[in-house]
């Protein structure tokens, strides 16, 4: 029997679609210790890095079949970025949520829903600026629409089994 290739980097370019066609901004959240992986260190917090990989944050974006890459600025200096596919631990809408983690596995995917805790418990958000090529934001913004008593702030995953 003939063994299939990884479904990875298909569910991420099919998410990045999806994501991006629905006016959402795709981030990636990437294991930053794995092999060949190429992010800026400064940025790195408990072995992970979010990545903002929408077309305005970052120039030449390959959604490849071995790695992601592309170019973005991190505290003013344009950088090289190269995950290898193996690497990309989730792929999620910054505004709500909703995306794809990945297991171990190479190639094996569970379905995400918002309103979950556990991405933040996975990955923690880089320090970086809107300005900087990561885009990111800080968790406790009052501006956050999903802010509210009881409810905790910024996107969320949540495996589904």
């Amino acid at each position: 029997m003939m063994e299939m290739t990884s479904s990875r980097p298909y569910l991420v370019r099919a998410m990045y679609q999806w994501i991006s066609d629905n006016g959402f901004t795709p981030y990636l959240l990437v294991d930053a210790g794995a092999e060949d992986c190429m992010v800026p260190v400064a940025h790195i917090q408990d072995g992970k890095i979010i990545l903002n990989i929408a077309p305005m944050a970052i120039n030449g974006l390959t959604l490849g079949d071995e790695a992601v890459t592309f170019s973005a600025r991190f505290s003013g200096t344009t950088e090289a970025i190269y995950v290898p596919i193996d690497a990309v631990l989730a792929i999620y809408s910054k505004e709500n949520g909703q995306g794809m983690m990945f297991n171990d596995d190479a190639g094996s995917a569970s379905i995400s829903a918002p309103g979950s805790n556990d991405a933040k418990s996975n990955g923690t958000r880089s320090n970086g600026t809107k300005s900087n090529g990561t885009g990111q934001d800080d968790d406790t913004s009052p501006d956050d629409p999903g802010a509210g008593p009881g409810r905790p702030s910024g996107p969320k995953l949540r495996v589904v089994k």
